[in-house]
């Protein structure tokens, strides 16, 4: 069997109908170089979504290669169950230093970061003494395929089979740009922030959203102000302000922290994808040293946090990070984000159609909302084999074509990326 009859005899891949898969041509990636991506049949594909979000520097960036090189002939692993390592504590210090957060819980992935910060919040008030119940999110927002997660990030086309699983969340509409109210963009602003403040007054646990936008959500990016007043309400109300910029930290947006770009300051906040360039699974769950307190106590009392992870504050993921998060201020890269948010928003204005309903730009993030229209298949799998047709990798999340390259993409493969996305768009209004 070559590689591609191995693949469909056992893989189970993410978020596919796999009666699709079997039927579809599967392109096995074996080598990356640069911005690219190269199959077993040597076709190139430009990494039009940061291989899921987390690409920073392209494939192949020799100084991140080199320090894990360099660590995994001193260090693989070392638990941080009553030990710790170098790697970890630079990093945890790194990351405070960036933040203005006191202290750093590690993990795995997203989803389980935000677990821990859901852990956390509700634990904080128990050890405190205090009951509180109720959980607040954002509709449409989403934050992981864990249980916890699905719960704060419900959605119903995702995990309405896994509902029986989950724990009551209320979740709050956010002010979208893209909407259907009649009322002013300041007014509508307004009262959905008007419908937060009724919601704190019931003293909830905790109140969750990404950071700057929902991504998953579709590229919905935040009306200025809206997270800064969010913040406000709940140090007013003393509810528990937690932020995920798991997809939305380190330059995403065009901020290295997403949260002191939008002046709200949170109690938890969440990072991964882009914490180790790619490289790496590695997540962080940081907090403040008046969160932490609260979990100080006798061993008898049961303060402690119950969580951990066999591979937390794994040495190699950390010195990954630790010379990912160097080379930003090596080569100035989020000024180099700004200077190409700037070039995207030149390009944006050609791609105007019939069948587009909206698009969404900020930073290194694009969403282009095509209308719910008819073609022969599915416009999510009829954009991703368009796209592998031009030479490009992109992954559509319903009829939204997202493009989020790694944040250093050269000019020139940017403007091809722009390219093939218009050229898709075109030949689909011809279909249509």
């Amino acid at each position: 069997m070559n590689l591609e009859e191995l693949d469909k005899k056992y893989i189970w891949h993410p978020y596919t109908q796999m009666r699709d898969a079997l039927l579809s041509k599967i392109r096995v990636i074996e080598r990356a170089e640069g911005f690219y991506l190269i199959d077993s049949e040597g076709n190139r594909y430009i990494d039009g979504v940061a291989s899921m979000w987390c690409n920073v520097w392209g494939h192949g960036k020799r100084e991140i290669i080199d320090a894990i090189k360099e660590e995994i002939d001193r260090l693989q692993h070392s638990s941080l169950f009553g030990l710790s390592n170098d790697k970890a504590i630079i990093l945890a210090e790194k990351l405070c230093k960036l933040t203005y957060m006191d202290k750093v819980f590690y993990s795995g992935d997203g989803s389980s970061a935000v677990e821990v910060a859901l852990k956390m919040a509700l634990q904080y008030w128990i050890n405190n003494k205090e009951k509180r119940k109720k959980v607040i999110s954002l509709k449409n927002g989403y934050h992981g395929d864990t249980i916890g997660t699905m719960s704060i990030g419900y959605i119903e086309d995702f995990f309405s089979n896994y509902k029986q699983l989950l724990f009551d969340v209320k979740q709050i509409t956010p002010p979208y740009i893209h909407r259907r109210v009649e009322m002013s963009d300041e007014d509508y602003i307004n009262h959905c922030i008007d419908v937060i403040e009724r919601e704190l007054k019931d003293e909830p646990i905790c109140l969750i959203m990404e950071s700057g936008a929902q991504v998953a959500g579709g590229a919905l990016i935040y009306p200025k102000g809206y997270q800064s007043r969010v913040s406000k309400l709940c140090r007013e109300y003393d509810t528990l302000f937690i932020l995920d910029e798991i997809a939305t930290g380190f330059g995403r947006l065009g901020n290295m922290i997403e949260f002191i770009a939008q002046d709200s300051r949170p109690d938890i906040v969440t990072f991964g994808k882009m914490l180790t360039a790619g490289y790496l699974p590695l997540a962080a769950t940081l907090t403040t040293e008046k969160i932490f307190n609260a979990f100080l106590g006798e061993y008898h009392e049961h303060k402690q946090l119950y969580h951990g992870h066999t591979f937390t504050g794994n040495p190699l993921a950390c010195v990954a990070a630790l010379s990912n998060l160097d080379l930003y201020e090596k080569y100035n890269l989020i000024e180099d984000v700004r200077r190409k948010e700037r070039i995207i928003a030149s390009r944006l204005e050609e791609f105007k159609s019939d069948i587009i309903e909206e698009i969404r730009h900020k930073g290194m993030m694009i969403g282009i909302q095509l209308k719910n229209i008819r073609v022969g298949k599915a416009i999510n799998y009829l954009i991703m084999e368009e796209g592998f047709k031009r030479g490009a990798y992109i992954r559509p999340l319903g009829n939204v074509m997202m493009l989020m390259p790694p944040l250093s993409i050269d000019d020139c493969v940017l403007e091809k990326l722009l390219d093939i996305a218009y050229n898709i768009i075109r030949d689909i209004e011809k279909e249509v």
